[in-house]
């Protein structure tokens, strides 16, 4: 388990950001289960989904700008479990791009790759791996996506969503799998030990323009259109 536990460039634990939040929660004065499954509500409702500069930015950087999306809020959520002695990995996949639609809109929608790079974090308890993904969009922009689509009772796919049951979703870990995005996966990386070792082989295929265009104009774009779909 040794190697689920270290520290790397990206999952920048030691930073005092993180060393601060981790004591001011108490986490480690928890038992194990109450342990993972307060982080993990930390993750997914006060760091709200929104889209970062980059994938490959540390979990510090996440926690200051107090956003992310499913690859960044993951790094920041293995930061805090390796902080608090909790083994994780990263599972890398790609989704397709029509889970996001309704979060990126017009041109924006249209010149995104049709494959966007996604991944889970899988944490180790009790001698089981748990692939949790749920963390990624929080619950006031879920309940929001719910309210504005009460005729739908089955599948959902769009607005980062993808999944079977859009009105009843497994976001909540009880000693379960979690899932938000996993019904859009089209291709599996598999696992690695951290996000570092990760994007070293797969990461967002965007040539320099497109790269330069979601940096300084589509994100915000797209930050712009979630806030207001939250706050509605």
């Amino acid at each position: 388990m040794e190697k689920y536990l270290r520290e790397t460039r990206m999952l920048d634990y030691s930073n005092p950001s993180i060393q601060k939040l981790v004591k001011s929660r108490g986490w480690n004065e928890m038992k194990e289960f109450e342990r993972i499954r307060d982080i993990y509500n930390y993750v997914r409702d006060e760091i709200l989904f929104g889209y970062n500069i980059d994938d490959d930015i540390p979990a510090s950087k996440v926690l200051s700008d107090g956003y992310g999306q499913c690859n960044t809020k993951g790094t920041l959520f293995m930061a805090l479990l390796r902080a608090c002695h909790v083994p994780c990995r990263v599972h890398g996949f790609t989704i397709d791009k029509k889970l996001q639609k309704g979060a990126m809109t017009g041109f924006v929608y249209k010149r995104a790759p049709q494959n966007v790079f996604h991944s889970w974090v899988e944490v180790y308890f009790e001698g089981t791996w748990y692939e949790l993904e749920a963390f990624i969009l929080d619950k006031k922009y879920l309940e929001r996506l719910q309210a504005m689509n009460t005729d739908c009772f089955g599948a959902f796919c769009g607005y980062g969503v993808a999944v079977k049951d859009f009105r009843h979703p497994v976001i909540d870990f009880n000693r379960n799998n979690t899932y938000i995005q996993s019904e859009g996966i089209n291709q599996d990386f598999g696992v690695y030990d951290c996000p570092d070792d990760l994007l070293k082989e797969h990461h967002q295929e965007l040539s320099p323009i497109k790269k330069f265009a979601y940096r300084y104009y589509g994100r915000h774009m797209m930050n712009k259109n979630v806030r207001r779909i939250r706050n509605e």
